[in-house]
């Protein structure tokens, strides 16, 4: 039998991203030992229950110094507390990765927790969420043909970027790369500022005297486009702070696109509103997602 890539694995986090992941690696073969480490101890009893984790940690100094990889799979407002943590205690040989939605806030707060282990540090983000969440929520096909973005840093050996690409392909991932910047920039447009307008449609409704009215009569199109107002609170809070400044750009630009519609429509310029809705019919109708 083929020896597993990775001997031990740390994930801090256990549900949705962090469960998927050790599924994927156990479903792979690719992992001999996962140990979990979360907030909650109902949690990690259901992740072991449910087979993501073979125990529950107890004493971090003791399983990261020794752990081939250590996941940081929580919202990434804990992840500098989690690095803080684990920086004294991290072998030589240890990697981490993360599955934050945001990379330059994670990179600063990585640099100023790791110091001179920075370069153990390669971020992470897949693009594989879902709505629901905890241990209950883990897939192990979660990452099949769905891409995972690495933001690799100067002090990245090529052989430590090489590693981590490995774990997530053994996940069944696409890999690519991108800068901490331009990821960032590039998900406040495809990904953040669509759940800020999600959660803020059902927000307006929901203040409403008539919502249950409105709710009732709402159909296909009402579902599709605010099925992610159902996504995590606290992990959305987090990513909205996080990604601040590239989501107020997104915001402002979307308001003016917003305000060009509403011109035409006061205007009653048909012209206008079949040039928009053409041309975001033309390149959403090329668009294949992956």
């Amino acid at each position: 039998m083929e020896t597993a890539a990775l001997r031990k694995v740390v994930i801090f986090g256990v549900g949705l991203i962090g469960g998927s992941f050790a599924l994927a690696l156990r479903k792979a073969n690719a992992v001999t030992e996962v140990v979990g480490f979360g907030r909650s101890a109902a949690t990690l009893q259901q992740a072991l229950q449910f087979g993501l984790i073979d125990r529950i940690g107890d004493d971090v100094a003791r399983e990261v110094r020794d752990a081939d990889l250590v996941l940081l799979a929580t919202p990434v407002a804990q992840m500098a507390d989690i690095l803080a943590r684990i920086k004294p205690h991290l072998g030589s040989n240890t990697l981490i990765t993360d599955g934050g939605s945001t990379k330059c806030d994670v990179v600063a707060a990585a640099r100023q927790q790791l110091g001179s282990k920075i370069a153990q540090f390669i971020p992470a983000h897949p693009i594989a969420g879902a709505e629901l969440s905890g241990p209950a929520a883990a897939l192990a096909d979660l990452y099949q043909g769905k891409k995972v973005v690495l933001t690799p840093l100067p002090e990245n050996s090529p052989a430590a970027v090489a590693r981590v690409r490995a774990a997530w392909q053994a996940c069944g991932a696409l890999v690519s790369e991108l800068t901490p910047e331009q990821h960032d920039e590039v998900f406040a447009a495809v990904s953040h500022l669509p759940h800020l307008l999600a959660f803020t449609l059902v927000h307006d409704l929901a203040q409403r005297d008539n919502r249950e009215l409105l709710l009732s009569f709402a159909a296909s199109g009402f579902r599709d486009f605010t099925r992610i107002a159902a996504s995590s609170p606290e992990m959305w809070r987090d990513i909205s702070l996080a990604n601040r400044d590239a989501l107020l750009r997104e915001i402002e630009q979307y308001a003016a696109e917003l305000y060009k519609m509403h011109q035409a429509l006061q205007q009653r310029d048909a012209g206008k509103l079949e040039e928009m809705f053409s041309l975001a019919r033309k390149v959403r109708s090329a668009w294949t997602p992956q």
